[in-house]
């Protein structure tokens, strides 16, 4: 009796022993397929975040790009417009330092000496102060025997250098100013100097 008692306790041992691998066997499948998944879903995760930082990286980098060229035009506008602005101010002093007393005399006899002036035509002749008072001083009285017109000097506060003339009692004038003529010279230049500043 005490042995089949045995045998049954043995029985039973043996048998819950076994449903207790099976159980461990089943809950470390289980764990294994849990631990599985959440490797894949982690890995999956981590490529679509190295997905979006590349992205976000690739797109900084362009955006960077961007800004650099953006600030490179600039830059190149900026050292364009600052070169014109120097050449303007190099040929105005040029022409300013050109246009002395004597040169001007030169050009205002062959202007209105080259004219066709009607006959009772008044010229008017506008220049700085200064200039006025020496043309006035010597060359005035000999160009109106010479052209056997009324010539007029008027003195300006704008006009540094050269003169303006008209030859119709100033309705309308020929700029011959140190500023006009610099205009004129930059802008005939300006297309030289954008293909030196391209290259």
């Amino acid at each position: 009796m005490t042995e089949s008692i045995q045998a049954l306790i043995d029985k039973i041992n043996q048998e819950g022993i076994q449903a207790a691998e099976e159980k461990a066997k089943e809950i470390e499948l289980q764990a294994n397929i849990k631990a599985e998944e959440i490797l894949k879903k982690a890995s999956l995760k981590a490529e679509e975040m190295e997905r979006d930082t590349c992205e976000k990286i690739t797109k900084l980098q362009e955006k960077e790009r961007m800004l650099i060229k953006q600030a490179g035009r600039d830059f190149l506008l900026e050292l364009r417009e600052e070169i014109n602005t120097m050449l303007h101010k190099l040929v105005e002093k040029q022409i300013q330092s050109s246009l002395t007393s004597e040169n001007m005399l030169k050009i205002l006899t062959s202007i209105i000496q080259s004219a066709a002036l009607e006959e009772k035509s008044e010229i008017i002749i506008t220049l700085n102060e200064d200039d006025l008072k020496i043309l006035e001083a010597g060359f005035l009285a000999k160009l109106k025997e010479e052209v056997k017109k009324e010539i007029v000097l008027k003195p300006s506060d704008v006009i540094r250098g050269g003169f303006v003339i008209s030859f119709d009692a100033g309705k309308s004038h020929f700029d011959f100013s140190n500023k006009e003529l610099a205009e004129y010279i930059t802008a005939f230049l300006k297309p030289e100097l954008k293909e030196i500043l391209t290259v």
